[in-house]
């Protein structure tokens, strides 16, 4: 890692690890262009149990994601399961809490992206999608999609939308992401940082 390169966030929620695996993938392709390193983040659940606290570390996977990750990062991938065709409460609870970067213009003019994956084939793939991108938009930043471009878009039958990647993870989350949602997954990360080079101006 060079301090001069580039630093994509990706930043995800995962409870039985299928949109990690997906951001895992993102950092793949993301690091498939040079200048670009990826920076793996979390954020901790939240309980409906107001004494529960989460571990000051996780468990597994990566660290904690903290504000100045946004303010560090040229460009962020945002991924979560869907949860009645929204973001997962864990992802809202944080992003309801950077009132102040968005104040501050943090994250304007940066260019961002979106995953998920569902525990069913039509359990919301899409519209959470679309509501991913709404604090990313009132942030000011560059929303981007996946082209048609990717030959993959046309063929897959688990997911993998021109709104940004996706899995069908199956009612425990024991299915295994196919090759096309792997490519997708590649290509977008891929796609992200070449959008933040661009924006930097790096090449």
């Amino acid at each position: 890692m060079s301090t001069n390169n580039l630093t994509i966030l990706i930043l995800y929620y995962s409870r039985h690890g299928a949109t990690r695996k997906m951001a895992e993938l993102i950092a793949q392709g993301v690091e498939s262009v040079p200048g670009c390193d990826a920076r793996l983040r979390t954020v901790p659940a939240v309980s409906t149990v107001t004494e529960a606290t989460a571990p000051d570390i996780p468990r597994e996977g990566a660290p904690y994601v903290e504000l100045s990750d946004l303010e560090e990062c040229a460009g962020l991938a945002l991924g979560s399961p869907t949860r009645f065709g929204n973001m997962a409460a864990a992802m809202k609870y944080f992003w309801d809490g950077t009132s102040t970067q968005w104040l501050g213009g943090m994250l304007s003019g940066k260019p961002a992206c979106v995953f998920t994956s569902t525990s069913s084939l039509h359990g919301g793939q899409e519209s959470t999608l679309l509501t991913m991108m709404l604090p990313l938009l009132h942030h000011g930043m560059m929303v981007l999609g996946l082209p048609y471009t990717n030959p993959e878009l046309m063929t897959t039958k688990t997911g993998g939308t021109p709104y940004g990647a996706s899995h069908w993870a199956g009612m425990n989350g024991d299915n295994t992401l196919s090759e096309e949602t792997r490519v997708l997954a590649i290509a977008q990360g891929k796609r992200l940082a070449e959008a933040a080079c661009k924006l930097r101006g790096v090449r």
